[in-house]
């Protein structure tokens, strides 16, 4: 020990050194403890086969206990910067969630008009999960996807979700 130090300050500096080390245990440890288990992340992540949807009917699957919401789009149904164009076929890859209040909303064919109408408080959204009528403040939520050929993967960020999200 040097003459400046004593030993009242090198007891301070030890135990210094050990709270700053099993504090840091501590913090990883509880970290590891938040984490998800490797079984919840792979549940996290659904594939579906868009080359079974049928053109004009959406079909729901569940993802992280949300349903989403796929419409394989007819010709007339109006394009949109928000579809999923796989070869020559448009999709559209929702949450079905109304954003008003977390309803789910119902699909509705009445003659050429085609919605999800939320029942609670009479929300519509397009053929491409834009609001068009109600209380919903914005359109339907796209679910991260990744595409791979036809199979789609919920929960997985690829290329299309990422120039999606940026329109």
């Amino acid at each position: 020990m040097s003459n400046d130090t004593n030993r009242r300050d090198f007891l301070g500096m030890a135990f210094g050194a050990f709270a700053a080390v099993g504090g840091v245990a501590s913090l990883v440890g509880m970290k590891q403890a938040w984490d998800p288990l490797p079984s919840v992340l792979a549940a996290g992540f659904t594939k579906v086969d868009l080359a079974t949807a049928e053109p004009g009917n959406p079909s729901v699957v569940t993802w992280r206990g949300k349903p989403v919401f796929i419409l394989k789009k007819t010709a007339n149904m109006p394009e949109d910067g928000r579809d999923l164009v796989v070869g020559s076929d448009r999709y559209t890859v929702v949450i079905g969630l109304c954003t008003h209040l977390g309803c789910i909303p119902a699909w509705k064919k009445s003659g050429d008009t085609n919605v999800w109408k939320c029942a609670c408080h009479g929300g519509e959204f397009d053929t491409a999960g834009r609001q068009t009528f109600g209380p919903p403040p914005k359109p339907f939520a796209i679910p991260p996807f990744k595409l791979e050929g036809t199979m789609i993967t919920l929960g997985e960020k690829g290329p299309e979700y990422e120039a999606m999200s940026k329109a």
